[in-house]
């Protein structure tokens, strides 16, 4: 055993059940087990910190949610952030706004979609007869931005998607906007482009999902706002049919 496993087990207390037996006298079954146990252990930086399953999360109210959120470091982007970006709005929402991930305003403010991209949505939003603080709710894919304002990887991604899956629990929204093709593709599980995906009703988990671009894409590409603005009364109408 190396020293490494050893200061584990003693850290866990199970130093001396190692020794009470001798290998030659356990079932291969156990000491398959402890092996496979103990070479995962071995593996984590810090056992004693290993992430909350999402079964945990899942159990969360809100205060507690956005404790863990804070304190989260279970990917990379945690090691470079100012703050995380939990999500602003209407806790109760009907629409539920959701883009890929904070930029560097959004890192340094703690709120989602500010600077111009967030005007623009304002503004989106304002076409339609909606606000962020009423029946709207604005939430990213990842809680911490991803340096150079990249998109967040697959793996990113995931190691954050129970927080987002516990946020739309209990927001229970009518109706869910993908902004942009990373939040589409993360939400729905694909890869497909996102004109494609715009123009149609999807399903989240029961709920009706509808994709349209990211403020920041148009802000860089004005001809794409017209269709935008068709997303938006498509949007619109099916929340219509849905009420």
């Amino acid at each position: 055993m190396n020293t490494r496993r050893k200061q584990i087990l003693k850290e866990l207390g199970l130093t001396p059940m190692w020794h009470l037996k001798s290998a030659a006298l356990m079932p291969n079954k156990i000491l398959e087990s402890q092996s496979i146990e103990i070479n995962n252990l071995a593996a984590s930086p810090d056992p004693a910190k290993d992430l909350q399953r999402p079964q945990e999360i899942q159990q969360m109210n809100w205060e507690q949610l956005k404790l863990s959120v804070s304190h989260c470091t279970a990917c990379p982007l945690s090691q470079a952030r100012t703050q995380t970006v939990f999500g602003v709005g209407d806790e109760n929402a009907d629409w539920l706004f959701v883009g890929e991930g904070p930029g560097a305003r959004e890192d340094a403010t703690g709120e989602p979609f500010v600077g111009q991209a967030g005007k623009l949505l304002d503004q989106m939003l304002a076409a339609i007869g909606l606000k962020r603080d009423h029946q709207v709710y604005i939430a990213n894919i990842v809680k911490c931005r991803p340096p150079n304002n990249r998109n967040p990887s697959l793996a990113e991604a995931r190691r954050c998607e129970p927080y987002l899956t516990r946020q739309i629990e209990l927001i229970k929204p009518k109706l869910i906007i993908a902004l942009g093709k990373v939040a589409a593709q993360n939400l729905l599980g694909c890869e497909d482009s996102i004109s494609s995906l715009r123009g149609k009703v999807h399903d989240y988990s029961g709920i009706p999902l509808i994709v349209t671009y990211h403020p920041a894409y148009l802000l860089r590409a004005l001809p794409e706002k017209a269709k935008a603005w068709k997303d938006l009364c498509f949007a619109r109408s099916t929340m219509q049919s849905i009420q």
